[in-house]
């Protein structure tokens, strides 16, 4: 590998933009493909300093490393994509997918390319925000990727060789951080219903780290539903693959579908409550 690596994202969103912002400082570029993308992603890999490509294959040949950060349900379809290239470096998996599918598009682009299971836990990399980007797989690749981002907001911790560590550490902490807040939204929807929001927020105040606490954080959530109600959609499948009664997550999924309408939007707190109580 070389000491400063061409580096290549495949559709750059949110976080996928800024991580790939933090592998600028360790690669002598970053580059992204331009085909078929939004305005709102070109703004976005512009702002970040990305380098656009005109294809995929241009892509592919002239990356050492690529990552793929995109919704979980193109994890699959894009790594099918990206084999059909036959992509000779390092594929770093970073989706919000389950190990069983990590282990799936391992499998597929084994052949030629060596993949690195990756799971990202926090806020993007911007505006002083520090996410931990948790690795695990074949040891000298791993070590790579972790050179990518030295130095940088992008944390890195490597789990070790085996494939599914990261997605699997990745799912069991979104379980809890994202389906708590799930829950927060129906506490104070309940609430609201009945006229004493403010009574449960006296009461949650009582006890400390309570997300209740918080439900300026509930717009938040609906505005990432469209990403978040996919992602326990994943979660579920690992607690069922593992035994546990994966009902839960996926009810937490269907509650988040309500919102899926309000992408990435600015929503007041009844705005979303309101949306929350229409089926």
């Amino acid at each position: 590998m070389p000491h400063q690596p061409t580096v290549g994202i495949l559709h750059p969103g949110s976080m996928g933009a800024a991580v790939a912002a933090c592998a600028a400082t360790n690669s002598t570029s970053v580059l992204w493909c331009t085909a078929g993308r939004s305005s709102a992603t070109i703004a976005r890999a512009e702002q970040h300093g990305l380098t656009g490509v005109a294809t995929l294959p241009e892509l592919l040949e002239r990356s050492d490393i690529v990552i793929s950060l995109c919704p979980p349900a193109a994890a699959e379809d894009l790594a099918r994509e990206v084999t059909g290239h036959a992509f000779t470096g390092v594929y770093l998996e970073a989706n919000a997918i389950n190990p069983e599918r990590t282990a799936r598009i391992a499998e597929l682009l084994g052949a030629t390319a060596t993949v690195v299971d990756g799971g990202v836990i926090g806020s993007p990399p911007v505006g002083g925000k520090s996410p931990t980007l948790y690795l695990s797989g074949p040891a000298a690749e791993a070590a790579d990727v972790e050179a990518l981002f030295a130095g940088t907001d992008v944390q890195t911790g490597v789990l070790g060789t085996e494939i599914g560590k990261a997605s699997a550490l990745k799912l069991a902490y979104a379980s809890f951080q994202k389906t708590s807040r799930v829950l927060v939204a129906l506490s104070v929807g309940l609430a609201h219903a009945h006229g004493v929001d403010q009574e449960l927020l006296h009461v949650a105040a009582r006890r400390s780290d309570s997300y209740l606490t918080e439900p300026e954080y509930i717009a938040k959530t609906a505005a990432r539903a469209w990403r978040w109600g996919p992602e326990m959609q994943e979660v579920a499948d690992s607690l069922e693959a593992a035994g546990l009664p994966p009902e839960m997550l996926r009810a937490a999924a269907s509650t988040l579908a309500r919102w899926n309408d309000v992408k990435d939007a600015e929503l007041t707190l009844m705005d979303a409550l309101d949306r929350l109580a229409q089926p």
